[in-house]
């Protein structure tokens, strides 16, 4: 079967079809899938037939967690094309180098994720498992029929042949290198006049403001949002600028995790993968997951039971559309990034979750324009802001702190030594983390 023949199937499988009569249906659907992969993984992957020993698969909810330091601690032997970690890191490393992001080894392309934590990983995609994530993908983001003539610009830190497979058709698709200079851009846009655009939030702030300021006249019909965590403060000033709703995807080197509906409800992207939610401590009754991800869509690099190092916090009721997919309210961002404050009661650390930090601030001042809250130590935070032209600074720097000294009052935890700073965030090769912890703790002494 042909990369277009497994495209459009997989365009019309997600698009058309997947009309389960209710959750209950779609979780025996779900379940069959996940079998169906495990018994070709078992068969397959040294690493997982090692790992799973003699627990049944039907039981495959008691296999052992893993995590991207044991995928590739075991990267030999995990995957099934046979590939070594020594030459698939070399083909990824040179594509980084040159930017020719054709990285191939055999009929596999090869991948580097970005490393927000510093720990970069490698992902492995067959072109079969291409053409199905481009139907997926398209299925889900284009708001039109395939058969549409349409235009995408994808803004990313590196391309990939993941990324080139979807075109199709009457789709043409346009890579923008996050390391060029905003200037060109919007040359670029002018030129192609793309009707999609895809881009990490803090580019879009970039293209939103040469919108304001007259430089780019460009208009696209849909804006999706991608690669970092989405914060309300830049969501609300892109779609201000543009009159248009903002869609976001949630995805990874561990999947396609999650996409937009037509009522902008963040959904789980559940008829591809699985999600186990391992729920952390919250507030007022906030469902708070970090996700264990089974992917059975795809046989190359097996994801199964995978623990990502993000926070999801979960809908608090049904979205209009229907799905059957899990919603989502907010991708808070990385566990790594959750501050821990000295509790008032007994010392201890307390968590303060990325979203309660977001709300503090942009809860002070409707003038903030750009933040940034780093806690450099248990008692030590810094926030960058960019005020807006014509407001006194050091007004708003004391409304933060104010917001901030309630908040720590809230959770009873002691008020630590906070200081100011420019916001010194440039978009580029680095992904924008608004809410950032900076010393580590062992996990150990961590209460969640």
């Amino acid at each position: 079967m042909n990369g277009l023949i497994i495209l459009l199937k997989h365009y019309i499988q997600t698009r058309f079809g997947g009309r389960w009569a209710d959750r209950t249906a779609f979780e025996r659907w779900q379940e069959r899938q996940v079998l169906r992969q495990l018994r070709f993984v078992m068969t397959h992957s040294p690493f997982y037939r090692e790992l799973w020993g003699d627990i049944p698969l039907e039981q495959w909810r008691r296999f052992p967690i893993i995590d991207k330091k044991v995928m590739m601690d075991h990267f030999d032997h995990l995957n099934t094309a046979g590939i070594r970690k020594d030459e698939a890191m070399a083909v990824a490393l040179e594509a980084e180098n040159t930017r020719n992001f054709q990285p191939r080894i055999g009929n596999i392309s090869v991948g580097l994720s970005s490393g927000t934590s510093g720990n970069r990983g490698l992902f492995l995609v067959s072109d079969r498992e291409q053409a199905a994530w481009a139907g997926t993908m398209l299925a889900k983001l284009l708001p039109g029929p395939l058969w549409r003539p349409e235009k995408v610009a994808f803004f990313l830190r590196a391309n990939s042949n993941l990324y080139e497979s979807v075109r199709s058709g009457k789709l043409q698709f346009e890579y923008f290198d996050l390391l060029e200079p905003i200037e060109r851009h919007v040359k670029r846009l002018e030129v192609y006049q793309p009707g999609i655009w895809a881009a990490p939030p803090s580019l879009l702030r970039l293209l939103a403001e040469e919108k304001r300021v007259g430089r780019l006249r460009a208009f696209p019909h849909r804006i999706i949002s991608v690669a970092e965590v989405l914060e309300p403060l830049d969501a609300r000033i892109i779609q201000e600028t543009f009159g248009l709703p903002l869609h976001h995807v949630y995805q990874c080197t561990e999947g396609f995790l999650a996409s937009t509906c037509r009522h902008g409800t963040l959904h789980l992207n559940e008829d591809v993968v699985h999600i186990e939610k391992e729920y952390v401590q919250g507030e007022n009754g906030k469902r708070k997951f970090v996700p264990i991800v089974t992917d059975f869509s795809r046989s190359t690099q097996p994801i199964i039971r995978y623990r990502l190092n993000d926070l999801l916090t979960e809908a608090e009721s049904a979205c209009p559309c229907g799905s059957v997919f899990t919603a989502i309210k907010q991708i808070e961002g990385r566990c790594d990034d959750i501050f821990y404050m000295l509790s008032e009661t007994d010392g201890g650390l307390t968590p303060v979750f990325p979203d309660y930090i977001t709300r503090a601030i942009l809860a002070a001042s409707p003038v903030i324009e750009e933040y940034r809250a780093l806690q450099i130590d248990v008692e030590k935070v810094v926030i960058e802001l960019q005020v807006a032209a014509g407001f006194v600074r050091e007004e708003v720097e004391w409304q933060v702190s104010t917001s901030m000294e309630l908040l720590m009052r809230r959770l009873h935890c002691r008020i630590p030594n906070l200081t100011f700073a420019p916001y010194s965030f440039q978009p580029g090769l680095r992904k924008l983390r608004r809410v950032e912890r900076r010393w580590q703790i062992e996990q150990s002494h961590l209460p969640l």
